[in-house]
């Protein structure tokens, strides 16, 4: 199972009162840290606002600070946690996915979910369509990126989305830009995930329900007439377990070893986004028997 970290950004608060130039510094440097230490990926959130109430305070941006950090890294794979489909065209979202992939040297997976944070949504001007709505708004996204990603010219005539005779060149460096489909929904964002994606990505889930979760949606992948060997699943390990130092948070990442997961990714910056506290994490990944690279 690799290990991969969120790189901080400020949106749960990480860089309060801080400089935004200072943290920006500080963010390049924990990522290349991190890639040095060995961690398979890194990651940011899509949000403009503040957790868990929006405050006067920094978020950056996740396309401009991926684009950024791919070319102050050389092996880490790079991609969201994940990509509020309905703040951009989806053309666009593939666009710039494409692009990013180029600039990384062929590093980049695009992790893209429904959304779901109201206050940013209204306060810039999106309006906040029922969870329903957003879930059909995903599936015609899901349905132009992916011929977008695929050859040739993309064509499609959704509800929510359309692209007629849409070109997307460069189409990155890699043959297949992997695409990760993030949320806990059984039964439509599993689906979706079944459809279009090349990894579904789980929320704080426990190991036992991740067991459960797994089975279900392989048996979904039988059912679809696809190989469940080819989706993999991953999990954005709850932060709160991200806190303590030493054997607790080797207990807790030891328990996710063994259920599958080709995965884990976790946000021990929100509490510490220092090098040393990157550092220690390393330790009790490796105490958990968690193999990092370098």
């Amino acid at each position: 199972m690799d290990v991969g970290l969120m790189v901080p950004q400020g949106w749960k608060g990480e860089y309060d009162g801080w400089d935004p130039a200072a943290a920006w510094a500080r963010s390049v440097e924990l990522a290349q840290h991190a890639e040095g230490l060995g961690f398979e990926s890194l990651f940011v959130f899509d949000h403009f606002h503040t957790v868990p109430e929006p405050t006067d305070e920094i978020t950056f941006e996740s396309f401009s600070m991926l684009s950024a950090l791919a070319m102050a890294t050389r092996r880490v794979r790079l991609g969201h946690m994940v990509v509020c489909t309905g703040f951009r065209n989806p053309g666009l979202t593939a666009k710039l996915a494409s692009t990013i992939d180029v600039i990384s040297g062929g590093r980049f997976e695009l992790g893209i979910g429904a959304g779901w944070k109201e206050d940013e949504w209204l306060a810039y001007g999106y309006g906040f369509p029922s969870t329903a709505e957003r879930l059909a708004q995903f599936a015609d996204h899901l349905e132009v990126i992916s011929r977008m990603l695929g050859p040739g010219h993309a064509t499609y005539e959704g509800s929510y989305a359309q692209v007629k005779d849409a070109v997307n060149i460069p189409k990155g460096v890699q043959r297949h830009i992997p695409v990760i489909v993030g949320g806990n929904g059984r039964d439509k964002t599993a689906g979706l995930a079944v459809r279009f994606a090349d990894e579904l990505n789980f929320v704080f889930l426990r190991p036992a329900e991740i067991r459960e979760r797994i089975a279900e949606v392989r048996g979904k992948c039988e059912a679809a007439g696809r190989d469940p060997s080819t989706l993999r699943f991953s999990l954005y390990a709850r932060d709160e377990a991200m806190q303590p130092v030493g054997q607790e948070r080797v207990d807790y990442l030891g328990g996710f070893a063994e259920v599958g997961l080709a995965r884990l990714v976790c946000f021990p910056g929100r509490w510490d986004p220092t090098t040393d506290g990157q550092a220690a994490f390393a330790e009790d990944c490796r105490a958990a028997g968690l193999s990092l690279g370098g």
